[in-house]
């Protein structure tokens, strides 16, 4: 399969901190290449992207995400799959530049209503928080199918620290998008939000768009909400 992912942030940090780029008006390009070997094992390449003013326009940088997945055939309850991503990106563009995340992916779909929980846990391997342990980063996917072809809901994308002790509140992360789903072909997906952030540490107003193309027949999978 392969996705792009946009998104532009129009209420952003607007000065340089701890060396990164502001984050005001910018737009990240995404690229997302994902390969099924098996039916319960995929890995995905990311390749980011920014485009901006002030010498922002630039290739970020490249991570990898293998992920294991329990077969529909077993006929679990609930979708569960484990993924593990690690990667590298410009210190211009994250205090960290060597990043890994472990990533439980929990999904279960009731008739026309779909809920995905990711519990994600974060670690820097070289950068500003490299001594920090792992950070707790939930994400929480909701939606209800309104017609054949649209789904509408939110998404919610937060970190908040330590899982033993969270951060000050305004040093958390805390986003909520309002999202849309288009499912017109088994070979098409399209996902649209607009978000706001609730802290000062969490851009605002950010618009982004997910286009994807399945190259074979679509396998139901849960959802790897991504950060946006």
């Amino acid at each position: 399969m392969i996705e792009l992912h946009s998104n532009y942030t129009f209420g952003g940090q607007v000065n340089t901190q701890d060396g990164v780029l502001p984050t005001h008006n910018i737009l990240h390009e995404t690229i997302e290449i994902t390969h099924g070997f098996t039916n319960w094992f995929e890995t995905g390449f990311y390749f980011f992207n920014a485009i901006g003013s002030d010498n922002r326009t630039t290739f970020v940088g490249s991570h990898i995400r293998p992920r294991a997945m329990i077969p529909e055939s077993w006929h679990w309850p609930l979708g569960v799959s484990l993924s593990a991503e690690v990667g590298y990106q410009k210190p211009q563009y994250s205090t960290d530049d060597w990043t890994m995340e472990v990533r439980p992916i929990i999904d279960k779909t009731w008739k026309k209503f779909y809920v995905s929980f990711n519990p994600t846990f974060n670690k820097s391997l070289h950068g500003l928080n490299e001594k920090k342990g792992f950070q707790f980063s939930p994400n929480l996917k909701a939606s209800h199918k309104v017609t054949r072809m649209v789904a509408m809901g939110f998404e919610y994308y937060g970190s908040v620290g330590k899982i033993t002790m969270f951060d000050p509140i305004q040093q958390q992360q805390h986003q909520l998008f309002f999202a849309i789903d288009l499912e017109w072909s088994p070979f098409w997906e399209f996902n649209a939000g607009y978000g706001l952030g609730f802290t000062n540490a969490t851009d605002n107003d950010i618009l982004k768009v997910i286009i994807g193309y399945q190259l074979h027949k679509k396998i139901k999978k849960g959802t790897v909400i991504r950060d946006p």
